[in-house]
């Protein structure tokens, strides 16, 4: 197991600074919305975007002001992705709690998420860095963008590998990329430095969704949210959709059938994530998800030695390997 407490030794007092800023970063006039923004920070997460900024920051040279107010900017962004992704997929239960449109509704949910996106856009105005404005902006733009494609091709049943990494990179990559940017920048590094962080973050959030995706053919983790969602909302991931072009046709379009039909039974869920692993889906996932780590890694191995390299190295460890 890879202790994260070592990944962030490097950055451990600006972690620390990061932590306590983002826990009083909101305050709301209206009861409603600040018994729900309690509520959200109430479920501490790992804060593992944020990490990684302070990470390539301080790689980069020395974590600023700008650093540590970016960092707290992108985890605002980070839960705003939550609240809304559990509101579009109905999930009732976030890092083993309930949800915010569990404890609410999804009107308050999806209006305290367009809260804390505005929150964003302004705090990133606010450090008046050009840069740093427009990547916000993007991120905020293309994860939308994303949700709309995955839903687009649950609804159609049909989608090939390419473009499930054209709505990964724009679903997941896409923000952890912007840590990685986000950090360089703050640390005022070199543009070609820069652009290698970008691809860096870029690599490591292809790894994080292709490993969320393994995860939901299993039952027995502990990560925290519901398993076999993906399945039952006809989302093909990977390894399913590797499954489904290895099959013969015969045996592919049985299993389309099911998806198609949205008969998602116990029984049929079951069958195809029997089917996914019989085909070796999840080998191909586990492939794939090796081969962006090894590009991710290749990148920080050319950055000077230090501490903070070696823990993005370890970062990059846990993205691939963690359990949860």
């Amino acid at each position: 197991m890879i202790d994260r407490l070592q990944i962030a030794r490097p950055v451990a007092f600006e972690f620390e600074q990061f932590k306590a800023d983002f826990s009083s970063v909101l305050h709301s006039e209206v009861p409603l919305l600040q018994s729900a923004i309690e509520q959200v920070f109430r479920s501490n997460g790992k804060h593992i975007r944020p990490l990684l900024l302070l990470l390539t920051a301080k790689a980069c040279g020395k974590p600023t002001g700008m650093t540590r107010e970016a960092a707290v900017i992108i985890e605002v962004l980070h839960t705003t992705t939550l609240i809304h992704d559990d509101v579009v997929d109905e999930t009732k239960q976030r890092r083993g709690m309930p949800s915010l449109n569990a404890i609410f509704d999804n009107r308050i949910a999806v209006l305290t998420g367009d809260y804390l996106i505005a929150s964003t856009i302004s705090r990133a105005a606010e450090t008046g860095n050009i840069a740093i404005i427009k990547i916000i902006a993007d991120v905020s733009r293309e994860l939308s963008e994303g949700e709309l494609m995955q839903l687009d091709h649950a609804e159609k049943h049909s989608v090939n590998e390419e473009d499930y990494f054209k709505m990964i990179n724009k679903k997941t990559a896409t923000l952890i990329s912007a840590c990685a940017e986000i950090g360089a920048i703050s640390a005022n590094a070199f543009p070609d430095t820069v652009q290698n962080c970008r691809l860096f973050g870029k690599y490591l959030g292809y790894c994080f969704q292709i490993k969320d995706d393994i995860f939901d053919y299993y039952e027995d983790l502990d990560i925290g949210k519901p398993t076999e969602n993906d399945i039952r909302e006809g989302k093909i991931t990977l390894p399913l959709l590797y499954a489904l072009k290895k099959a013969p046709e015969k045996e592919s379009s049985h299993y389309m059938e099911i998806i198609a039909r949205q008969d998602f039974t116990p029984g049929n869920v079951a069958e195809l994530i029997a089917f996914a692993k019989q085909q070796g889906g999840i080998e191909y996932a586990e492939k794939k998800l090796k081969e962006y780590k090894q590009k991710a890694v290749g990148i920080i191995r050319n950055f000077p030695e230090s501490e903070a390299r070696n823990s993005l190295l370890l970062l990059a460890d846990y993205f691939a390997e963690r359990t949860n």
